[in-house]
């Protein structure tokens, strides 16, 4: 599923055997339903959509509030359940990958609703854990720290971005492939008895 490059996604999946693309807003479980229903079952979900709306607590409106608790927290429930009831449960296995954040386990000043519907993903992910792991179904969440992606771009100055990796003991921006990496290993039959996991991709930064 992709949010506005079809170009790329239509690439990606020409590139994949079997591979579709599809387009679907994560935040609405009716647009999530039909698409998974497109698809047949699910084995492996990652959620990975987001947003940013920074703002400090006093100046922030309850629409900054929402829409990242939208973005983040319903669309999880949303595409987890329709996941889970796809065929994960009869099949007996399942992967499904929550993209946190380090603010999820940090909290961070201007990032209230960031912080906390991160965190409500690290909850959600350990609760799933628990519920299905009895059908073989694992679910974890990555917490990468600060990689520049056109999210991230925009919301953090350059001197911003300095300051973080002066407090990163690995002294650098996280790369896309690394996070990408751990994902790619709690989808694999390798992480089978890994569940319930919040793995932190941020070269140290939230120690």
């Amino acid at each position: 599923n992709y949010r506005s490059d079809k170009p790329a996604a239509e690439e990606t999946a020409a590139s994949l055997p079997n591979a579709t693309s599809h387009q679907a807003d994560v935040g609405d479980p009716a647009q999530v339903d039909a698409m998974v229903k497109a698809i047949g079952r699910v084995d492996v979900l990652v959620n990975n959509a987001g947003a940013v709306r920074d703002k400090l607590l006093i100046q922030m409106s309850p629409p900054d509030w929402e829409d990242l608790i939208r973005t983040d927290l319903l669309s999880a429930f949303a595409t987890t359940k329709a996941a889970i009831m796809s065929g994960m449960m009869r099949a007996r296995w399942g992967r499904i990958v929550n993209i946190s954040s380090i603010v999820g386990l940090t909290g961070n000043a201007g990032q209230t609703n960031y912080a906390a519907a991160k965190a409500g993903l690290i909850g959600f992910t350990k609760s799933v854990a628990r519920e299905y792991g009895s059908r073989n179904i694992t679910c974890n969440a990555v917490a990468p720290g600060y990689v520049r992606t056109e999210l991230t771009t925009g919301s953090l100055t350059d001197e911003m971005v300095g300051e973080l990796v002066k407090m990163t003991p690995i002294k650098r921006e996280a790369k896309a492939e690394e996070v990408a990496a751990a994902v790619a290993f709690l989808c694999s039959e390798r992480a089978g008895f890994i569940t319930g996991q919040v793995i932190a991709v941020d070269g140290g930064l939230s120690l």
